[in-house]
């Protein structure tokens, strides 16, 4: 088996393990299917912000190049990753998809597009297989009506003029129906909206100054509260936070918590019987995660793999970084992967004493 240390994903969460990793010594190589570093963050509609001030968005080792209030864009994102690994040094090779993991005598296979490899630890830090998940009645809307998943939206100028339905009333759906609004297009936005947090401005930053706080060491497994949100966390009910109902509202945005539960002559019926005119519709309704290329893993009744921090306990050397709360409601935020990150790579080198370097005792 190959002594190094196999990490899938090479964004935030693979970026920040495989530093902590090289930090003690212990050689890793990060995989990714991309072609740079940060395109993952680059293939996201053009207006997306990151919903955390610059002063969150480092990853360990190197300080995020903006202001410290400002909110970067993906590309900026995109940009400090790519930076990240030119500037740490960190061993990545990217245009490398993983098809599939498998257990194997004194570790893993792992099946890639250029080969497969091995290794005897793992540390998956892509999620699952995400695919973009829209309604099995979205087959039946009218041919006319254009239907992009919010996945495939850049701009307004990809959707013809006139009415658009956005499905879906979490961040990105929010974010999608205040642009159409603004862009001249008449929105219709369905979908319930889980609250609302304090974002810019004077209570924006005092809520930025408590967040790390309440997001990394309040609301975890540990706690009562923290173990009551993980499934809303995970199963997408997440609260609002840049764009507000009010903001909607006055944008010209009709919002109506009914779903899409029908299709009547072509058209998108909502649960209460009104049927929605719309030459496009914009599916802000998420993915579904599939683990299932992770073969050693168990997976919960929530479909995630079963795991205390990161590591799984059926399964020596199998890690995971990056999942939905996987200790705290910070972990797929960029200040809280950092955190997750080092617990692995901690947890990681005492369960390899042979190869443990003295440095990593220190």
């Amino acid at each position: 088996m190959d002594e190094r240390t196999i990490i899938i994903g090479a964004g935030q969460a693979g970026l920040a393990t495989a530093y902590h990793l090289t930090r003690r010594g212990l050689p890793c190589l990060a995989l990714d299917a991309h072609d740079r570093v940060g395109d993952s963050w680059r293939q996201r509609y053009e207006s997306l912000r990151l919903f955390t001030p610059a002063r969150l968005d480092a990853l360990p080792g190197l300080p995020f190049p903006a202001p410290a209030w400002s909110y970067p864009t993906a590309g900026q994102m995109a940009d400090y990753l790519e930076q990240y690994v030119a500037e740490l040094h960190l061993p990545v090779r990217t245009g490398v998809g993983v098809r599939r993991v498998r257990a194997a005598a004194g570790g893993f296979r792992v099946e890639t597009t250029d080969g497969e490899l091995s290794c005897a630890t793992l540390v998956v830090a892509a999620g699952g297989h995400r695919d973009p998940w829209t309604p099995a009645l979205a087959a039946r809307v009218d041919p006319a009506v254009v239907q992009l998943h919010s996945t495939a939206y850049r701009h307004p100028a990809q959707l013809p003029d006139g009415p658009v339905l956005v499905v879906g009333a979490s961040h990105s759906g929010a974010d999608l129906a205040l642009e159409l609004a603004l862009a001249g297009h008449p929105v219709v936005l369905a979908g319930r909206v889980h609250g609302q947090l304090p974002y810019g401005g004077v209570r924006g930053r005092i809520s930025a100054l408590l967040l790390p706080t309440v997001a990394s060491h309040v609301l975890t497994v540990r706690t009562p509260v923290g173990r009551r949100m993980q499934p809303m966390v995970r199963a997408g009910g997440a609260p609002l936070l840049r764009v507000k109902p009010a903001d909607l509202a006055a944008a010209g945005v009709r919002h109506v918590e009914a779903r899409v539960v029908d299709v009547r002559d072509g058209r998108p019926v909502l649960d209460d019987g009104t049927v929605v005119e719309a030459r496009s519709i914009v599916w802000a309704t998420g993915f579904r995660d599939d683990f299932g290329w992770v073969e050693p893993a168990p997976l919960g009744e929530d479909g995630y793999p079963v795991t205390d921090r990161g590591a799984v306990p059926s399964v020596p050397g199998l890690y995971f970084v990056g999942l939905p709360f996987q200790y705290a409601f910070s972990s797929a935020m960029v200040h809280g992967v950092g955190r997750d990150a080092e617990h692995v790579a901690r947890h990681l080198a005492a369960h390899l004493p042979a190869r443990r370097p003295a440095a990593a005792a220190a």
